[in-house]
């Protein structure tokens, strides 16, 4: 059980605003400052006063918010070293299998490029939670802008590592489009089948489909399964390495 309060909201078209606090200690942060104002509304709604802002990578969707809400609140800014002449006002950056604190627990910085060549996720290992920004998605990955298909495999199987009982925040809501083309590529997959009705249901009731369990994404997202059997007969490459079958994969969701 996390000792963590989290809130997560759509903001912008479909991103998604997390705050997590600790209301022992006092310490609030918010991952990625997409949307200043609805952070702020939060925040206030909360009673919370912002102390961190962890930031995931460069992506003006990610970062925006980040002069108005240091300006109101004073908080540290913490973003990836690799990022830091195109994240405004960072306070402290961070570095591959870099260990940082948050209300006493350890925060394990994990570079995740493909996305962006400096994307990292934040693994909060004592309380299973893990805030992925545009790396991984519900049944999907980020789409592919500055790495390579090889690089963006390697991020991800690093994510496949983790305890399976991890819950994943993601950067957006994009849930209904990924199970769609799942279902489109493994139709016969009964958990997929049943994860799509899911998600439609709780879509169609404007609810969150986050946050998502990395067992259920071991099971349900394609780009975790590139060493699945069925899924190679699918795409008629049984004999590919596991890397091309995830090139296979995110081509396919990129024209789908």
């Amino acid at each position: 059980m996390s000792k963590f309060n989290i809130n997560q909201f759509i903001c912008r078209s479909d991103n998604y605003g997390v705050i997590i606090s600790d209301k022992n200690t006092g310490l609030t942060a918010s991952i990625d400052a997409p949307d200043a104002e609805m952070i702020d509304q939060e925040l206030k709604k909360n009673d919370l006063k912002l102390t961190h802002i962890f930031i995931t990578h460069k992506h003006l969707d990610h970062i925006e918010g980040i002069d108005y809400l240091k300006d109101k609140y004073g908080c540290i800014v913490i973003g990836p070293e690799k990022e830091k002449e195109e994240i405004p006002l960072l306070d402290i950056t961070v570095i591959d299998e870099e260990y940082i604190d948050f209300s006493g627990s350890p925060i394990k910085i994990i570079e995740t490029p493909g996305h962006t060549l400096g994307h990292i996720i934040y693994h909060f290992e004592q309380d299973n939670l893990l805030f992925a920004g545009d790396t991984l998605f519900l049944m999907g990955c980020g789409r592919v802008f500055e790495g390579t298909h090889e690089q963006m495999y390697k991020s991800l199987e690093k994510i496949k590592k983790l305890p399976p009982n991890t819950t994943i925040y993601c950067g957006h809501e994009y849930s209904i489009a990924n199970a769609k083309f799942v279902a489109s590529i493994l139709p016969d997959n009964s958990n997929i089948k049943k994860r799509l009705d899911e998600i439609k249901s709780l879509r169609d009731q404007n609810k969150q489909t986050l946050p998502t369990l990395l067992d259920d994404e071991l099971i349900t997202n394609p780009f975790l399964m590139s060493d699945n059997s069925v899924l190679k007969r699918k795409l008629d490459m049984n004999n590919a390495k596991e890397e091309e079958i995830f090139s296979e994969l995110r081509t396919r969701k990129d024209n789908f």
